[in-house]
């Protein structure tokens, strides 16, 4: 379960908890109230002592002592006792509240009140003596409606609910617009700092939104380049094989020389169209699966045996080291395509006089191999070392040069196919250095 099902889980939790602690309020003021308006008599020490003190005087002086000792609290400004006869007739001719002469009287009944004293005189008067609560504090209010529980529920579910709605729609009004945006072509549209910063799964989408519209966007700039440069190289051979046409219509004793021409061209064109297809199929990996295993020294020996014969036409050698025999799974013609396309490379570039070499090395800590091809050529600069593995690129430290520019972009993405990787470094003595790691499933590696 992830973080945004967790705020949700704790946001509903909350207004639950926030409109049952309000409900539960409610009552109990509620109950509190009515509970209030049934208590019509005080209590209390100081009701007590009232009380007991009137009933002592009138139990040991009179009506008489009581009446002059009444006059004396109320000459202090504390007349709360009520004196109430059986003809329901107070003292003080005061008014009383209904309700607290029915529970006084009740209470006096039930004898187990020590607020409430019932006394009969020598003259057969009985005497109901208490202190009403109207003395002490002023009268409560109307018990709450109970739409006020109902309120405060529907107030708190309201506002909670407002909250996570706008938490909700507004980072999805960020996206909807950015997807609007893209869809129109505008492949530079970020909404990451838009999706908030709580690191849940909504900011994690705006990133992969983000992330998705940058790969676009190198994506068709790719494609767009690409585009450019295969026109640019179709052109030129177009233009020749146009011309060659000319001169012959020209000049038609020199239709040989021109046919050998057309033939050139049209090869040029056949090997471009080739690469380009071969590329197209490993970026789209339209590719069959890498199902065959293939003991890459003898692969590698193999390819360098090729390089090493037409290299030495041309005052060039090829130096082999690696033994035994390493397995790897893969498809093994785009891997032989990948390979010769590096070691190819190396002879070109490497000056006459010299040798490229090819080297097989394991790592049997990570199950690896590694598959270096350096030159002693005139290297690369250091700020097109990547660049060297883009279609159509070629480094202007090398001038003028043979070929599309296809080859270290089709083993790059090989290799890379086949969960390797591919990178190349200048040497210290002069020359580049390709270095290619692919996963092994077994080997007899002889160092």
């Amino acid at each position: 379960m992830g973080r945004l099902f967790w705020k949700f889980f704790f946001a509903f939790w909350l207004t639950l908890l926030i409109a049952s602690v309000g409900v539960g309020t409610a009552v109990w003021l509620h109950r509190q109230t009515l509970e209030d308006r049934d208590r019509a008599l005080a209590g209390g020490p100081r009701t007590l002592f009232l009380v007991g003190a009137a009933a002592a005087t009138l139990r040991h002086g009179g009506i008489g002592a009581l009446r002059e000792l009444l006059d004396e609290w109320n000459r202090q400004g504390d007349t709360s006792v009520y004196v109430v006869n059986d003809a329901r007739q107070e003292l003080f001719d005061r008014a009383v509240q209904p309700e607290a002469l029915v529970q006084a009287d009740r209470l006096a009944r039930e004898d187990r009140e020590p607020r409430v004293a019932r006394l009969e005189t020598a003259n057969q008067r009985q005497y109901l003596l208490f202190v009403p609560a109207e003395s002490e504090a002023a009268p409560h209010g109307p018990p709450p409606s109970p739409w006020v529980p109902i309120s405060i529920g529907i107030l708190a579910s309201l506002g909670f609910s407002a909250l996570l709605a706008w938490y909700l729609s507004k980072p999805i009004r960020h996206l909807r617009g950015a997807f609007d945006a893209a869809a129109a072509g505008k492949l530079e549209t970020r909404i990451g700092l838009h999706m908030g910063r709580w690191g849940d799964e909504i900011s994690d989408l705006g990133r992969d939104f983000d992330h998705m519209a940058g790969q676009l966007q190198i994506l068709l700039s790719s494609q767009r380049r690409l585009l450019h440069d295969v026109s640019h190289e179709i052109r030129s051979p177009l233009a020749r094989l146009q011309a060659a046409i000319g001169l012959t219509r020209q000049q038609p004793e020199r239709l040989d020389a021109s046919l050998d021409r057309i033939e050139r061209e049209a090869g040029r064109l056949n090997e471009l169209v080739g690469e380009l297809l071969t590329l197209s199929r490993l970026e789209v990996g339209m590719t069959s699966a890498a199902d065959e295993e293939v003991d890459v020294v003898d692969l590698v020996a193999g390819i360098a045996a090729d390089a090493r014969f037409e290299a030495e036409a041309t005052g060039r050698r090829v130096l082999f080291f690696g033994a035994g025999a390493i397995f790897v799974r893969v498809r093994a013609e785009l891997l032989h395509r990948a390979l010769e396309n590096v070691i190819r490379n190396a002879v070109k570039y490497t000056r006459e006089g010299t040798a490229a070499e090819v080297r097989i090395e394991q790592w049997a800590a990570s199950n690896c191999l590694i598959v270096t091809v350096s030159d002693q050529g005139p290297g690369v600069p250091e700020t097109d070392l990547q660049a060297i593995f883009e279609p159509f690129f070629r480094s202007e430290a090398h001038g003028k040069t043979v070929g599309f520019g296809l080859g270290l972009a089709i083993a790059r993405r090989a290799i890379e196919m086949h969960g390797g990787t591919i990178r190349a470094l200048n040497r210290d003595g002069g020359g580049l250095c390709v270095e290619m790691v692919l996963p092994t499933i077994s080997s007899t590696y002889e160092t």
